[in-house]
């Protein structure tokens, strides 16, 4: 069984390749901000991370804005589109870590990590059949 993600003989209907693609448009456009406003850095970013428990270096500020532009280009790439997903998992997951640590509110802050994730994943599902087959939702046999 190959997970290739080649559209060419898949079951993925137009309008939910063009809904995935808005979702990850959506995504990459958010990170793309995110990133440059790090690799800057604005102020509100430096002041941002001394609150969460981190140093107001900017350079640690850029560190984590070349990483997030890393993440955004290789989830907006088609072909390393879902090893962009898995890396930018990773990255949500210390957000939502951090914001756990310092007692976040929990829908706006904690569970934001959460939301932009499954909105990033939920474009690569509604746009390949191949990540549809690896996180299957219906009773179709794997």
């Amino acid at each position: 069984m190959s997970y290739a993600l080649d559209s060419s003989t898949s079951s993925v209907t137009r309008a939910q390749r063009v809904a995935g693609m808005i979702l990850s448009g959506l995504i990459v456009a958010f990170l793309v901000f995110d990133g440059v406003i790090k690799i800057i850095p604005l102020p509100v970013v430096t002041e941002t991370m001394a609150g969460l428990g981190y140093s107001a270096d900017p350079a640690l500020a850029r560190l984590l804005g070349v990483i997030t532009l890393g993440c955004a280009i290789l989830y907006a790439i088609p072909r390393t589109s879902v090893l962009g997903a898995i890396l930018l998992t990773g990255l949500l997951g210390g957000a939502i870590a951090t914001h756990l640590r310092v007692g976040s509110p929990i829908f706006s802050h904690l569970l934001f990590g959460v939301y932009v994730g499954v909105i990033a994943w939920g474009g690569l599902y509604l746009r390949y059949e191949a990540v549809r087959r690896m996180i299957p939702f219906s009773d179709r046999s794997f």
